[in-house]
């Protein structure tokens, strides 16, 4: 059981980043991760940080890789974003650091899990780093792909890049049962549907409700008659991203002003109790817009899960009246697909799925979410 057991169906990327943790002549100070959602970027990452830390390579037994893996070991930081960027202060504050010596191991390691939500200020605080690190520091950097949209020439010019891709049905299914103990046939059919991303399979495989979401929001194509339709099933769509947020955020939230209002002194008396609500009000305020951030990329979230569903769906109806030789990416909705294949032309399909696309980038770009998922709701009613 080594570090590497839960990078699944990346054999060439494991290889590299073994050489690269075996060997000092391999390793640089800067790697930037790229892959398809799902297909384990920041697992490889992590798993690459025990084994820079490890003295044996990665052997997954012993106190440096079970405490990077467990997100606790003292010269490794890992960034996750909550919210819809990643600051300038908050990089320059992890840069600062990271350039520390090492107190345990071997490397000072700062991984970045979504290196595509730094903002312009953070990117070039992140690059003077690159530039000039120090000798024991190493940047893990983790998008979707090298493309200038998600990471900037500048930084990844300076990147050693490590490809993944989409793991196979079978590699996922294999994870799913022998790691998670889930049944076989359940493990089977949430990979088949699943598009290669190992946390959706999981997620099918386990939670009732995703299952049933996913239902609901494959059964919206062939339900599209009217335009009354299209507004009708935007507003549940949108709904239910938000209840899933608020069910996700609440409990999370209250603990937090809980825990926020007991370290601020909450119901003191005395000399201090004035200044101390005073500087409590500030720290509420500030509390309260990293959790409106923290939820709207829930939403946000949830929305995008929904659509890559659609997506998929008009991608097999493409396939299926070209007849193509490859597999769907709903093989369960085989029949949907068929009837949806017989009654629109490739060119109505193609429209609809970039609807889909278009909806999925004005997201990313901001626009409200309930204005994106109408007009895309429109468009697929329209072909």
């Amino acid at each position: 059981m080594t570090v590497w057991r839960d990078v699944v169906g990346q054999p060439d990327a494991v290889a590299e980043l073994s050489r690269a943790a075996a060997e000092d002549s391999s390793m640089t100070h800067a790697w930037l991760f790229t892959g398809p959602p799902g297909s384990g970027r920041s697992t490889a990452a992590r798993a690459f940080a025990a084994a820079l830390e490890c003295r044996y390579g990665g052997c997954g037994e012993c106190t440096a890789c079970r405490t990077v893996l467990a997100g606790t070991h003292a010269d490794v930081r890992e960034i996750v974003p909550e919210g819809l960027s990643i600051s300038v202060a908050e990089m320059r504050n992890l840069v600062q650091l990271a350039a520390r010596r090492p107190s345990t191991g071997k490397w000072q390691i700062l991984v970045i899990t979504d290196a595509d939500r730094l903002t312009e200020g953070a990117s070039n605080a992140l690059l003077k780093a690159i530039e000039e690190p120090a000798d024991q520091t190493v940047f893990l950097l983790c998008a979707p792909s090298d493309h200038p949209d998600d990471v900037p020439v500048t930084i990844r010019s300076r990147c050693r890049v490590v490809y993944l891709r989409a793991p196979a049905p079978e590699a996922v299914a294999e994870v799913l049962v022998e790691r998670d103990g889930i049944d076989p046939e359940a493990a089977h059919w949430a990979a088949s549907v699943s598009g290669g991303h190992v946390g959706r399979a999981r997620r099918l495989a386990r939670d009732a409700d995703a299952r049933q979401r996913r239902e609901r929001i494959l059964g919206v194509p062939l339900r599209l008659r009217h335009l009354g339709d299209a507004f009708a099933f935007a507003d549940t769509l949108v709904r239910e991203a938000e209840t899933e947020a608020s069910d996700l955020s609440g409990v999370r939230d209250a603990t937090e002003r809980e825990e926020l209002a007991v370290a601020m002194g909450a119901g003191g008396t005395g000399k201090g109790a004035a200044q101390a609500a005073r500087g409590a009000k500030a720290a509420e305020r500030e509390l309260e817009k990293r959790q409106k951030s923290r939820n709207t990329r829930t939403q946000r979230d949830a929305l995008d899960r929904a659509l890559v569903d659609l997506a998929g769906f008009y991608r097999d109806v493409l396939v299926a009246g070209a007849a193509a030789p490859v597999a769907l990416m709903n093989p369960d909705r085989e029949a949907d697909v068929a009837q949806a294949a017989r009654e629109w032309t490739p060119e109505s399909a193609l429209r609809r799925l970039e609807a889909v696309l278009a909806c999925r980038e004005a997201l990313e770009l901001n626009v409200k979410p309930r204005i994106a998922v109408e007009a895309m709701m429109t468009r697929l009613q329209q072909g």
